[in-house]
């Protein structure tokens, strides 16, 4: 796919880390530049630094249609890119399971999507977060293999088994439709849960190594669902310093007061709370908790919860929560928000706040609407 011709963007007001500026945006071989191109009038719009999302999890409903409806990796993600560009969204990382759950949260699929991923050619620039289960303690060894192979930088610690319920000797919820979805007979669901709760005491041992392991190449870590500060600090123990999802206030504090950043999901703020009652994003966002926004379920929330806090917070501060915050937690230099020698990562809205141009590293990846009408006239 080639890059735009050098052009110079006017009349739009530039989104620049202090505030909007009325001031030409000259895009060239793929990167932001400091002026010459051939003019496109953006009077009227705004041009915003691309939306960085860190988990997004929406992806499967573009690799299995309907339930056993499983579509190979390649052909969801050419759907999943058409609608990260219409969402605004220019990096986007795939968070995909290591799980018990089997079927596309399993091994087998996170491999073949690792693989799909490594031969897209896709305009959004699509990495992986492996959410690996803490208790599958015989897979590690593969799990780590995958990490190296597809040069995955960013691992998540997650922890669903129904611990109070197996503890309990009690059948699990959901046992039944987890164990068809999983291509396993309810019995032999069950039997496996309570395998992997009995390795419990010996989780964090197992996984001290294989931390050290991913620190030392510079992996990113977080855990998910963080409840206590006692949580944070477990994890923070084995490295993963990004707090991701943290149910409670008392947990996101604990990784405030430590410089951990924080990850909230915008699905979160834009319905107004968790849909679980758990701790309300838009709180910890007054708080000054969050360091970024992610899809989590739903990728247009992205862009709809920085359009809602730009209300209250001002642009920079909102729309940093989905740019330049998750660029600050990857290390990420090269994007985040525009200056001169940057991706020309870009976001095109019209007043109204609906996204009529996606460029991804200087190519389009969403064009719609009146913006289309006269860039193409």
């Amino acid at each position: 796919m080639r890059d735009l011709p050098p052009l110079r963007l006017t009349g739009a007001d530039i989104l620049l880390p202090g505030g909007f500026a009325p001031e030409p945006l000259s895009i060239a071989a793929g990167r932001i530049v400091a002026g010459g191109g051939r003019d496109i009038d953006l009077t009227g719009y705004r041009v915003l630094p691309g939306i960085i999302d860190l988990h997004g999890d929406g992806f499967e409903r573009h690799m299995a249609p309907r339930r056993g409806a499983v579509e190979t990796p390649a052909m969801g993600l050419a759907a999943l890119d058409a609608e990260c560009g219409a969402c605004g969204i220019t990096t986007a990382m795939l968070a995909q399971f290591w799980s018990w759950e089997g079927g596309m949260r399993g091994p087998d699929f996170a491999t073949a999507l690792a693989g799909a991923l490594q031969g897209a050619d896709t305009l959004t620039d699509m990495q992986m977060q492996l959410r690996v289960e803490t208790h599958m303690l015989d897979t590690l060894p593969a799990m780590q293999a995958l990490v190296a192979d597809a040069d995955i930088r960013f691992v998540v610690w997650n922890d669903h088994l129904p611990h109070k319920q197996l503890a309990a000797g009690a059948r699990p919820p959901r046992l039944t439709g987890q164990a068809l979805k999983a291509g396993r007979s309810p019995d032999a669901h069950e039997a496996m849960l309570r395998a992997l709760h009995a390795n419990g005491p010996a989780v964090m041992a197992a996984l001290a190594p294989v931390a050290r392991d991913f620190t030392a190449k510079g992996i990113r870590m977080g855990s998910h669902d963080d409840h206590t500060a006692a949580d944070r600090a477990k994890f923070r123990a084995l490295g993963a310093d990004i707090c991701e999802f943290p149910e409670t206030h008392a947990a996101a504090e604990a990784a405030r007061s430590a410089g951990e950043p924080v990850i909230m999901g915008a699905p979160n703020v834009v319905r107004g709370g968790s849909h679980s009652g758990k701790v309300a994003a838009g709180d910890l966002v007054a708080a000054g908790l969050v360091d970024a926004l992610v899809s989590d379920y739903h990728y247009p929330s992205l862009a709809r919860a920085g359009v809602a806090l730009s209300a209250r917070y001002g642009w920079p501060m909102a729309w940093g929560l989905v740019s330049a915050g998750p660029a600050r937690i990857m290390g990420w230099e090269d994007r985040g928000h525009i200056a001169p020698g940057l991706r020309a990562d870009l976001v095109i809205m019209d007043p109204a706040g609906r996204i009529e141009g996606t460029i991804v590293a200087g190519r389009v990846s969403h064009l719609s609407g009146a913006l289309a009408a006269r860039v193409l006239a």
